[in-house]
């Protein structure tokens, strides 16, 4: 499938990368007996339309700076979206605990340590925040004045005692939705989250329960995707900075005042940035210096385009030369968040590929592939309880340089792998292709799609309008 576009050139920036992002909707139990066509059609087309969406704000700039959007920004855009989409299993559509109520949670963290002085924010057991993601960013943007004691409020009467955030990384209940009243976020009753969709699912399951004592589980079923998982946006800006927003409703029938994975540091969401001798993670020939945006034709407006480099080889003059690389990478997991806790899953890739000297590539697939940390955690309940099952998105930068200073390569790379039936994502190829996929598999799909579940657009021709596309 492909469409007509014309190129939109991007303004030299001070970075050495062109902003990047791919986005996660949820992982688990998802499989073609379980995701009915008419469901499918809807997911595809409604993460195509955000991603669509993200690309367009990612590449508008900012006219009083002439600058592009920090990562920050664009990956909390993108959950928002994720998180206003009734689909999803968070914000408008987030699952019920086993007594009926919403109980959200969300995270944000950046790789540059200098950028914000908490690097990472995490928020749980919100009943009345519209957009959890708002939160946790508002609370990052705070962190030097929290630190410092700025700023700080009196408690009203009938209010808990919360002056501002403090220098806490995880702040749970009331605690944080006065927080939030603090920051004029928007405040909504527990029915803005409600949907028949979510309710039916709440309701067989505890019944299923019910009916199969010893046998059954209200969180997980074989015969139906109920959600487990998150939603998440993971982003690179011109100046390298990569951001991680993840944001969930939990587990379907949860306890209430479980917490999960998602407002977890290093559990469900992690970012980090490091120097090294060497380039040990240089086999992946993926470079991202700046280039052109993508103006897309009235069928497929503002889908993402030519935002994932190009093959690069190093010059041999370098091979004698002492270097040193900037390493940065975030990841985003979905899933059964309990075994994303017993295995600090998120950190865990991060501690590969710092330590072991791997790219965050191999890291993913080691921790989230089939067979790896994530599905040993399992043991013998694995496919039985959904233990174990999930997905990682994520992206790593790497910037080296010689003994002089003197830039030998800047480059990224998207990545992405998970163990179980499928998991919602998007993103764009270095060809130049936006994709949408839920399985591993090529080929063609149940549904009718060419190339599986993959949304190929050829990005390379000529059209005229730059609007984001709503499908």
């Amino acid at each position: 499938m492909t469409t007509n576009m014309e190129y939109k050139p991007i303004p030299p920036s001070r970075g050495h990368f062109k902003p990047q992002v791919i986005i996660h909707g949820g992982a688990g139990n998802i499989t073609p007996e379980t995701l009915p066509p008419h469901l499918y059609t809807q997911y595809r087309e409604s993460l195509l339309t955000i991603i669509s969406k993200t690309h367009h704000y990612m590449f508008t700039h900012d006219p009083s700076s002439n600058t592009l959007p920090s990562s920050l920004s664009t990956a909390t855009y993108a959950v928002t979206l994720l998180e206003d989409n009734p689909l999803f299993n968070a914000g408008h559509g987030a699952v019920f605990t086993r007594d009926g109520y919403n109980e959200l949670e969300a995270s944000i963290m950046v790789s540059h340590p200098a950028s914000y002085p908490k690097r990472g924010v995490g928020v749980t057991g919100l009943r009345h925040i519209r957009n959890p993601i708002l939160l946790a960013k508002a609370i990052l943007e705070h962190g030097e004045d929290d630190l410092l004691g700025r700023h700080s409020q009196s408690p009203s009467e009938n209010m808990l005692d919360v002056p501002n955030a403090q220098g806490h990384t995880l702040i749970h209940g009331l605690a944080a939705e006065q927080l939030a009243k603090q920051y004029d976020l928007e405040i909504v009753p527990q029915s803005y989250f409600y949907t028949q969709t979510r309710w039916d699912e709440h309701t067989r399951a505890l019944d299923r329960e019910k009916n199969n004592p010893g046998k059954s589980l209200a969180t997980y079923s074989k015969e139906e995707y109920l959600p487990q998982g998150t939603v998440g946006a993971v982003t690179l800006d011109e100046q390298g900075i990569i951001t991680v927003a993840t944001s969930t409703g939990g587990l379907t029938n949860k306890l209430t005042g479980r917490i999960g994975d998602t407002p977890s540091v290093g559990a469900g969401f992690w970012a980090e940035e490091w120097v090294e001798e060497g380039d040990p993670s240089g086999h992946v020939e993926l470079r991202c210096r700046p280039g052109p945006a993508v103006v897309i034709s009235d069928a497929l407006k503002g889908l993402m385009a030519d935002c994932l480099p190009t093959p690069f080889k190093y010059n041999p003059m370098y091979k004698t030369q002492k270097m040193m690389t900037t390493r940065a990478m975030a990841v985003s997991g979905t899933g059964n968040g309990d075994s994303f806790l017993r295995t600090a899953a998120a950190r865990t890739v991060g501690a590969m590929a710092r330590f072991g000297r791997v790219s965050s590539k191999e890291a993913v697939s080691k921790v989230a592939g089939p067979g790896g940390e994530l599905e040993k955690s399992a043991g013998d309940r694995w496919g039985l309880t959904g233990e174990g099952a999930g997905g990682i998105i994520g992206i790593e930068s790497a910037e080296t340089r010689d003994n002089k200073g003197m830039l030998v390569d800047a480059r990224c790379d998207i990545v992405q792998d998970f163990n179980c039936g499928g998991m919602f994502r998007a993103w764009v190829d270095k060809r130049s292709h936006a994709h949408f996929r839920v399985w591993q598999k090529d080929g063609s799909t149940p549904f009718g799609y060419e190339s599986e579940d993959i949304f190929g657009i050829d990005l390379r021709r000529s059209g005229k309008r730059s609007e984001p596309i709503a499908f």
